[in-house]
């Protein structure tokens, strides 16, 4: 769920007005306030603690930030992802991450994963788009309850993650159901089923 606060500013004012609690995303020039589900938090937990843990394993320099931003291209929009997984060798080449905790560099972003809510045309339009023009790597849209369309999880609609992978500019999708086994360009040697995402909605682990 999502609600509209204020129209027409640009990033910077965004960032000069954001508070420090609370989510708020800049989309287009107008501040959204994220209020997401309890389910949508336990699936981003979930997955916060399985890609820390491939982190660790393979000493990878990544970092999983509370909250950072994704700057826009085009300077009207601001994203606080579900799960970011940071490149820090990078973030000093970031011209606004020490002062603001923002990124706008690709090599800043191996990966970034957003879980979707109601406001599913956010995640496969809107975001799709500003991930791949930024030139992202790799882009996962968990939606575990089955709500995007039809074309982009099939009929009739499953719980599906999709998988994004940046090829010559533009995504490529590979999807994941039930007991597949998630593939990751960046973390290769993950051990992880679309089915143990899905469960962690209702707690399960």
């Amino acid at each position: 769920m999502v609600q509209n606060l204020i129209e027409a500013i640009n990033f910077e004012e965004f960032v000069e007005w954001k508070p420090e609690n609370g989510r708020y995303e800049l989309h287009k020039g107008v501040i959204v306030e994220m209020q997401p589900t309890g389910e949508h938090e336990l699936v981003r937990a979930f997955l916060i603690r399985e890609l820390n843990f491939e982190i660790r394993r393979f000493n990878l320099a990544y970092s999983i930030p509370a909250q950072a931003l994704i700057k826009s291209v085009d300077k009207k929009s601001g994203y606080i992802p579900d799960v970011l997984i940071l490149n820090i060798s990078n973030l000093i080449n970031d011209p606004l991450w020490k002062k603001s905790s923002t990124v706008t560099q690709a090599a800043s972003i191996p990966l970034v994963v957003e879980v979707v809510s109601t406001n599913w045309r956010d995640d496969y339009f809107l975001k799709f788009g500003e991930y791949e023009e930024i030139g992202i790597l790799e882009y996962w849209i968990v939606d575990y309850a089955a709500l995007g369309g039809k074309r982009f999880i099939g009929n009739p609609k499953q719980p599906t993650i999709s998988v994004y992978r940046l090829v010559e500019g533009e995504y490529q999708v590979t999807q994941f159901c039930g007991n597949d086994q998630i593939q990751s360009p960046t973390l290769t040697e993950l051990n992880l089923t679309a089915e143990q995402v899905f469960k962690a909605a209702s707690g399960e682990q």
